[in-house]
This record gives C-alpha cells, sequence and structure tokens, in this order.
C-alpha cells in the first residue's frame, strides 16, 4: 500500500461539539467541478480473496482518505487514521492488494471545515480517486454524500453520527454508529421505555436541543414521557440544575453535555444525589474523557459506541488492538470506524476494481467480523447494523478505566429502515 500525504487549508476549522449524539440538520448544494469517475471499464479479475490475481498488470485502485489531522477533531481523526492502516493491511493479508490492485490511499486533511473537505474531495476525485472515505464531522459527511453520487465514487463515511447519513444515496455507506443507536443503547437501561420518565440534561443550545428532539424522537415514539433541563451554555454554578433534575424524579436521565464545564456538572450531579438515587446516562466518550467524571464516575451508567475490550477479545478486535498499539498508537473510541472501513473498502474492490454499482452491490447486505462483534450493511438504507455496549467506570483521575457490563445486540438497537434516495 502506498500512501500520500497531502494538507491543504482552504478555509478556517469551524468549532464543533465532539460529544455523541450530535444531529445535523442541513444538507448543502453542490456543484461537482469535475470529471465523472468511478464507471469506467466493466468489473475485472475480482474474485472473493484477498491478495490474489496477477500481480504487475492489474491497475491500482485509488482511495482518498479525509480525516481530521488538525483542528477541533484531531484527536479523533487520529484515532481514524491510525485504525484504517491497520485495518487495510489485515483485510489484505498484509499486501495491500486485492485481486492484484494495488489499493492507493492518498489522506487529506479535512480541518473539520466543510469547505475544505468538498475542494479535497473534488481534487481527489479528479485524480482518479474512485472511493472516498472519512470524516468524524457530520456536517462534513453531508456535503461529501451529494459529491459521491454525483460523480459516481463509492463514499464510507467514518464517525459521524447524523442519522441523515443513512439511506441519503446508492453511492454512500457508513463505518461506524449513527445517533439512533447511541439513544436507543441510552434507553436499553430502563428497559421498556412504556410509560417512563425521560429527563434530557443539557444546554441550551442547538446542541442540547438537538439531543431532546433527538430522545423525543426515539424513546418518546416507544412511549416514554421525554423532559429537559436545559442550563445556559455559559453557566458554572451547575448546583440549581442538579437539583431540578432530582426534584423531577425521573425514571432515566440522559446527559449530553459539551464543554470545558463538565467537571462542575458531575461534581453537582453527586452531591446533590442524583447520581446513584436513579439511571444516569450518558456517552463513553474517548480516553482522555474518563477523569473527567470524578468520584460520580462509578454511579454512572455509559452507553458505548466502543472502547478497547468491548468486542470481549474476538480475533478481530485482537488484530486491531495488537496491530494499532504495534505501530506506535493507542486504540481509542473511533478505532474500529476506521478499522471497519478498510474492511468495507476491500470488500467493495472484491466486486470490482472500476465498477461502482458492482461495489455498491458487492456490500448492500454484507455481513462480517468487526472489532465490536458481528456487524451487517443493511441492504434498504445501508446502515451499518452493530453491537452497543453499556459499561461503568472504576476508579478515579488517572486510573479511570471502562468496565463492560452488558452487550446489546445489533437487532436491539437497529435504526427504522429507510428508503435510499437515487
Amino acid at each position: 500500500m502506498s500512501q500520500k500525504t497531502q494538507s491543504r487549508r482552504h478555509a478556517q476549522p469551524t468549532s464543533r461539539s465532539a460529544l455523541l449524539v450530535a444531529l445535523a440538520a442541513t444538507t448543502a448544494l453542490l456543484v461537482a467541478g469535475c470529471a465523472s469517475a468511478g464507471t469506467a471499464g466493466t468489473a475485472g479479475n475480482a474474485g472473493n480473496a484477498t491478495g490474489g490475481g496477477s500481480a504487475g498488470s492489474a491497475a491500482p485502485v485509488k482511495v482518498g482518505l479525509l480525516y481530521s489531522r488538525t483542528g477541533p477533531l484531531a484527536a479523533y481523526g487520529k484515532q481514524y487514521e491510525e485504525a484504517f492502516k491497520v485495518g487495510l493491511a489485515y483485510a489484505t493479508g498484509g499486501t495491500g492488494k486485492v485481486d492484484g490492485h494495488e489499493i492507493q490511499v492518498t489522506e487529506q486533511d479535512d480541518t473539520g471545515d466543510p469547505a475544505t473537505a468538498v475542494a479535497d474531495a473534488k481534487d481527489l476525485i479528479g485524480k482518479g480517486a474512485t472511493i472516498i472515505a472519512g470524516t468524524t464531522d457530520s456536517g462534513i459527511a453531508l456535503q461529501l454524500a451529494p459529491l459521491a453520487a454525483q460523480n459516481k465514487v463509492l463514499y464510507i463515511a467514518g464517525p459521524a453520527a447524523t442519522d441523515a447519513v443513512t439511506g441519503i444515496n446508492t453511492y454512500t455507506f457508513r463505518s461506524g454508529r449513527e445517533s439512533y443507536q447511541d439513544i436507543a443503547a441510552a434507553g436499553s437501561f430502563v428497559g421498556d421505555p412504556q410509560g417512563k420518565r425521560v429527563l434530557v440534561l443539557s444546554q441550551n443550545s442547538a446542541f442540547g436541543q438537538a439531543n431532546v428532539a433527538a430522545v423525543k424522537a426515539v424513546l418518546g415514539a416507544k412511549g416514554a414521557t421525554v423532559s429537559s433541563v436545559l442550563a445556559p451554555p455559559g453557566a458554572t454554578d451547575l448546583t440549581p440544575f442538579a437539583q431540578q433534575v432530582k426534584a423531577a424524579k425521573p425514571d432515566l436521565v440522559y446527559v449530553a453535555w459539551a464543554g470545558s464545564t463538565a467537571p462542575q456538572l458531575w461534581t453537582a450531579l453527586d452531591q446533590q444525589g442524583v447520581v446513584g438515587s436513579t439511571k444516569v446516562v450518558t456517552g463513553l466518550a474517548g480516553t482522555a474523557s474518563y477523569p473527567v467524571f470524578g468520584s460520580a464516575g462509578d454511579k454512572v451508567d455509559f452507553l458505548a459506541h466502543y472502547f478497547p475490550g468491548a468486542g470481549g477479545g474476538n480475533p478481530v478486535e485482537t488484530a486491531m488492538l495488537n496491530g494499532i498499539t504495534k505501530a506506535g498508537g493507542t486504540p481509542d473510541l473511533f478505532s474500529p470506524d476506521g478499522f471497519t472501513a478498510a474492511q468495507m473498502i476491500v470488500r467493495a474492490v472484491q466486486g470490482s476494481a472500476t465498477d461502482t454499482s458492482a461495489m455498491v452491490k458487492s456490500l448492500e447486505g454484507w455481513s462480517f467480523a468487526g472489532p465490536e462483534g458481528q456487524e451487517q450493511v443493511r441492504a434498504a438504507d445501508h446502515a451499518l447494523l452493530q453491537p452497543m455496549f453499556q459499561a461503568t467506570l472504576t476508579g478515579t483521575g488517572a486510573a479511570a478505566k471502562p468496565v463492560l457490563t452488558a452487550t446489546i445486540g445489533s437487532d436491539k438497537v437497529a435504526p427504522p429502515a429507510k428508503t435510499t434516495a437515487g
């Protein structure tokens, strides 16, 4: 596998929340501005074995990898990129080739900015990339997806969680979970949501309001009564809001908090007796966030998309963890998204190295062993059906670490099927 690293800045990166369940709401009208790619020729010598075929005669498959090397989501981008390299080596048996076709990866820094990402994607497609993968940012994914459809190239979105990516068009897939799966996993802590009181604790901002709307859409639709306590984004004394939560006596408190006041929030919830007296659930972010919970950590229930070890040490997870560590990286929250993207690309090229439609057909309905367990690409709308996890934290400060308490089957958190757009 040959790799080139290019980085350009077309605009200043936008500031976005890195917490789970952030929902993007708008798409942009795009003009492709480059030649159509991905449909030239017909299906070549594509078989089911990776790394086979005639090594000197097969044309390379060009892949563009877009991730945040810099910008507000750079830490997540690093996790994705490191795992992608390991996943490609794993899926090709260390050859970097599929049926003799070398997978040539060109990396670009999206900087967390949609304008930069779109410009980079256009450049990559113009230079012959027939597959685009990546981005943590939901707003970027929602702009890259239409661009892929316009140019008939395969797009595999990265950790971007917005539900709107699912079913957006024929050419777009995803290598990670989506917001619906996060919230459905949160609801699993109270069993059947029917008749339960669910309170969303967040900030009175677009981020907080989007989380309230999402919980109403998922758990409210299943019979839960959903209310909210929204604090001003600049509030530092969070005791009054913790008191409001306690007075509401909810069956479940779903916390979606962004920003530097998280330690004050968890301290207030602990001091006011909220944690420990009812189910308090939040998303488990990366390892850097573990100390934030302080002494409240072992009283909080965490829904988890992934943390190292969540897959139970299955063979694929073990290969991912060992590969990242051997390369000098650190496995974390979004490692599976990069690793799985590489698995999906290899699967697509097995379908065809030149025909995007054949790549799409190869992925639709595909069931495979991933780092988190058994996963499936739903044929109807390209949702990635995967298990989710329940966890708790043990220890405090630098010693805090997650412990798996339950695995939630993919069928229990599967989003409703959509009709894929053209």
